[in-house]
């Protein structure tokens, strides 16, 4: 009973990758902590989660498992083992792999890990160039020989004559040229921001393309060419990565059902809508339900997962007023999925890549074509074929749209958002009429991208103020307002629950994941 009494209690807001890793770690590596897990919706993996539909799944955002961090891949591969057997299509297609010696089999079991093979493209004036853009033949054939001496020349103008990195648009220049960036960068952040490159601070470059540029390609293409081991490789060119038999939501499935067996309290329906604090103290949170009944769940220990912008202003009045007007202008983009069921798409196979009825193999397909709102294309074949329910005669698909919630596209209906999704598609001659869409479905992601404009230049204020508590730890994509992949979402969990552990002291280790340089080029 003594050893129940000096328990503290930690309070985790949301079940995404952060918040169920820092439960998971907390309770795996002390029986000192109590935890409760408050989230939101009524479905586990934030925008990590996998939808499921008709027998169908459906992959939110699209998720590869792959990281630099040790501890990230070793964490995953403990819940979900790699395969050890091939997987459906691998057999169906007789692909060689190299499995894992006492690996589970994929068609037996279901918490495994597949080894798949990265492809993504851009699609622009329907020609495919590889994603990132490579110093392949064919990239110069696409491009044409006037455009290709064009854009050479562009690249050497930008070697010679860097700009200052005071934005995104200048960020892009500087590595691949004016000529590629106005053709395959420009356009494609636009409709994914709402903003120009120009008003986009170069911080999101940073994060998410860093070491990426025309040298990078170079070396990576030489290093395949002369077989050099130990080559470092930058996490947009990996060439195969991890996914989950059923999904990334399996995997945050697995990961809150370990953190109940070990003890922790996962509530669904627990809206936190006001902070409440002593001080510099948090004393406890007040959730609300569908009902719009309230609870208030007091604590020792805070680690918050939601939007960073909410989680101030929740605080209500006793925020600076400086700080309260920077966490209310941080922008963010909201996500619209809109899955459809086909039988075929109007896509030929021209890779040597061998698929089932010579279907494209692509992962995802980037669309730059400025004609249209659609932003990118998810193959859930290629992903995983178990997220398929008739995988061998169907293809199920899903159209991503980037707004703003509340604009006109996130205010259309179902069947509205179907339509348009299905006629962008025969306009760009992808599918032939609207009744080849056999079923569909429509998610609505709120805030799934915190975005680099307005007060973000200011967020240092916010970050300094959110440091002054002295039990309270913001975690993961939003919970920093910092576009992290998932790995770096996990990564600021391990440097809280070391903090709280008292394994560190210093606070800005949490979010200092994902902003040094060696994090990403060194593994």
């Amino acid at each position: 009973m003594g050893v129940e009494l000096d328990m503290k209690k930690v309070v985790i807001i949301g079940a995404g990758p952060a918040g169920l890793t820092a439960a998971y770690e907390l309770l795996r590596q002390s029986k000192d902590y109590e935890v409760v897990i408050l989230e939101e919706s009524d479905q586990i993996g934030g925008i990590s989660r996998t939808v499921k539909y008709h027998g169908n799944r459906m992959d939110i955002g699209g998720h590869r498992f792959f990281s630099k961090d040790e501890r990230v891949m070793d964490w995953w591969e403990k819940l979900f083992p790699l395969q050890g057997e091939p997987s459906f299509d691998d057999r169906l297609l007789e692909r060689d792999k190299k499995l894992a010696s006492d690996g589970p089999d994929p068609d037996t079991e279901d918490q495994v890990m597949l080894l798949r093979q990265r492809i993504s493209r851009i699609y622009f004036k329907k020609k495919f160039f590889d994603y990132p853009i490579s110093m392949k033949p064919q990239t110069f054939i696409n491009m044409g020989f006037w455009q290709t001496c064009k854009a050479g020349f562009s690249y050497l103008a930008a070697c010679i004559h860097k700009r200052p990195e005071d934005s995104l648009e200048n960020f892009y220049i500087n590595r691949f040229g004016k000529v590629l960036y106005s053709m395959f960068f420009e356009g494609y952040t636009e409709k994914l921001w709402g903003r120009h490159p120009s008003e986009i601070s170069a911080d999101w470059g940073s994060q998410r393309v860093k070491g990426l540029s025309i040298s990078g390609f170079i070396k990576d293409m030489f290093g395949k060419l002369f077989h050099r081991k130990n080559r470092q490789v930058e996490t947009s060119l990996i060439e195969e990565f991890w996914y989950p038999k059923f999904g990334p939501g399996q995997l945050w499935e697995s990961a809150a059902q370990e953190a109940e067996r070990m003890g922790a309290s996962l509530r669904f329906d627990a809206k936190v809508v006001r902070i409440l604090r002593d001080g510099t103290h948090i004393t406890g949170v007040v959730c609300r339900n569908r009902a719009g009944e309230e609870e208030e769940v007091t604590g020792d220990i805070f680690l918050s997962t939601m939007p960073l912008k909410d989680l101030v202003i929740d605080m209500e009045d006793r925020v600076p007023e400086p700080i309260y007007q920077i966490a209310d202008g941080l922008p963010y983009r909201d996500f619209v999925t809109v899955g459809l069921l086909i039988d075929k798409l109007n896509l030929k196979n021209k890779t040597k890549i061998k698929t089932w009825n010579d279907r494209i193999p692509d992962c995802w397909i980037y669309v730059q074509d400025t004609g249209v709102k659609l932003g990118r294309i998810q193959v859930f074949n290629n992903w995983s074929p178990y997220l398929v329910e008739d995988y061998k005669n169907k293809m199920w698909i899903g159209l991503e749209y980037f707004c703003k919630e509340g604009d006109d596209f996130w205010n259309m209906s179902d069947q509205e958002s179907v339509d348009m999704a299905a006629n962008e598609l025969i306009r760009m001659g992808i599918i032939n009429n609207r009744q080849d869409v056999l079923d569909s479905h429509r998610e609505k992601v709120k805030k799934a991208y915190p975005a680099y404009f307005d007060t973000y230049s200011e967020i240092n204020q916010v970050v300094d103020f959110i440091n002054s508590f002295d039990n309270l730890y913001c975690l993961g994509r939003n919970g920093q307002h910092r576009y992290n992949n998932m790995d770096h979402s996990m990564a600021t969990a391990f440097e809280a629950v070391d903090l709280i552990l008292g394994k560190q002291d210093d606070k800005m280790a949490v979010w200092n994941v994902n902003t040094e340089k060696s994090y990403h080029e060194s593994k």
